[in-house]
C-alpha cells in the first residue's frame, strides 16, 4: 500500500522561498503527480501537475512563480514556490496517479504553508 509523505512546509517571510516534497513510500508506477491548496474557507484548488514524461501544467495562480518537478527514480515530486505571499498561506496537498487510471490515487495528508511577517 502506497503512502504519501509530504514535507518542507513551514512558516516564511514574503518574498521569501519554500521547496515542498512529496515521496511515494513504496515504488510504483506514478504516472501524474500534483499539487493542490486549500486556503482557509477556500475551496481545494489544483496548481501543478507533472507527468513521468516531465510535462507540466500550471494554474493562473501559480505560473511564473511556483515550479512543479519531478525524480521519478525516487517516485518524489516538489514544488518549488518563489517570492511568496501570503496569500499563498494554505494547506497543500500531494497527489499522484497510478499508470492506466484517469483519477488521482493517493493523495498525501496535506502540509501547512504559512506566509507572514
Amino acid at each position: 500500500q502506497v503512502q504519501l509523505v509530504e514535507s518542507g512546509g513551514g512558516s516564511v517571510q514574503p518574498g521569501g522561498s519554500l521547496r515542498l516534497s512529496c515521496a511515494a513510500s513504496s515504488i510504483v508506477n506514478l504516472y501524474s503527480m500534483g499539487w493542490y491548496r486549500q486556503a482557509p474557507g477556500k475551496q481545494r484548488e489544483l496548481g501543478a501537475t507533472v507527468t513521468s514524461g516531465e510535462s507540466t501544467n500550471y494554474a493562473d495562480f501559480v505560473k511564473g512563480r511556483f515550479t512543479i518537478s519531478r525524480d521519478n527514480a525516487k517516485n518524489t515530486v516538489y514544488l518549488h514556490m518563489n517570492s511568496l505571499k501570503p496569500a499563498a498561506t494554505a494547506v497543500y496537498y500531494c497527489p499522484a496517479a497510478v499508470t492506466g487510471y484517469t483519477a488521482w490515487t493517493y493523495w498525501g495528508p496535506g502540509l501547512q504553508v504559512t506566509v507572514s511577517s
